[in-house]
Formats: C-alpha cells, sequence, structure tokens
C-alpha cells in the first residue's frame, strides 16, 4: 500500500498547485474553460463553461475519495467501512473548504462555495465507489 500513499502525495500536491497557483487573470472564467466549451462544440459537442467548471470540480476529487477510502480501509483495519466512508468523505469537504478560503488571498482566484460543494461531492462519490470496491474485494479474499 506504500504506492498507493505515494499516488495520494503526488495527487495531493498537484491539486494544491492547480488551485493555489496565482493567476494573472482577474476573471471568474478561466482561458482554459473557454477554449475546451469551444474546442467541443467544433466536435458537436454543446456545453457552457459552467457545466464544464462544475464537472471539473466534481472529477478533480474524485481520487480524494477514491485514494482516500482504500487507504484509511487498510490503515484502520479496526474502523467499519462506514467511518472510513464518513472521514474521507468529511476530509474531502475540508480540503477543499480550506482551499478555496485560502483563494481569497490569491491574486486571480476566485473563491466559491459552489466550488466546494461540487469538490467535496466528488470525493464523495469517489469515496462511495471506493467503498464498494473494498468491500467487494474483502468478501473475496483480495484484500492484500
Amino acid at each position: 500500500m506504500r504506492w498507493v500513499r505515494w499516488v495520494f502525495v503526488l495527487y495531493l500536491a498537484a491539486v494544491l498547485g492547480l488551485t493555489l497557483w496565482p493567476s494573472l487573470d482577474q476573471t471568474s472564467v478561466p482561458g482554459w474553460a473557454t477554449s475546451t466549451v469551444a474546442a467541443l462544440a467544433r466536435i458537436g459537442i454543446h456545453t457552457s463553461v459552467a457545466a464544464l467548471e462544475a464537472l471539473s470540480n466534481l472529477v478533480m476529487f474524485l481520487p480524494f475519495g477514491v485514494l482516500g477510502v482504500v487507504l484509511l480501509a487498510y490503515a484502520r483495519r479496526a474502523w467499519s467501512l462506514g467511518a472510513v466512508l464518513g472521514a474521507v468523505a468529511l476530509a474531502g469537504f475540508v480540503f477543499s473548504g480550506a482551499i478555496e478560503t485560502t483563494q481569497l488571498l490569491i491574486p486571480g482566484r476566485v473563491s466559491t462555495l459552489q466550488d466546494v460543494l461540487l469538490n467535496g461531492g466528488g470525493g464523495l462519490l469517489g469515496a462511495c465507489v471506493a467503498a464498494v470496491l473494498v468491500a467487494r474485494f474483502a468478501r473475496t479474499g483480495m484484500r492484500d
């Protein structure tokens, strides 16, 4: 499980770099979002910047939930899977809240409650998927 810890650390570093790097743009719409929406429209997929950003916030925290459950389920074997799921989901919301609070101090960053809810929701969704898989593997004896 050591490799999962390293993947989680690298993932956290990437999220922090992505979300806390100062932006020269003083806009609530990042350039990547507008160019991605335009590229999707060219291939017939019509969406909005708001929908793309919402999906991105949700997807960005899926690995938090998956990796968090895998790590805690094996590190805290005495905990029930429900306790692991709850701890990871709460940690996802807290981590996102800390990021959004820090963004208030960073030039070019926009902090919103919607981001906290979507990030936390992504962490919760990832945690639920991982909990189902961990439970299945535990029943079939594929834990280690």
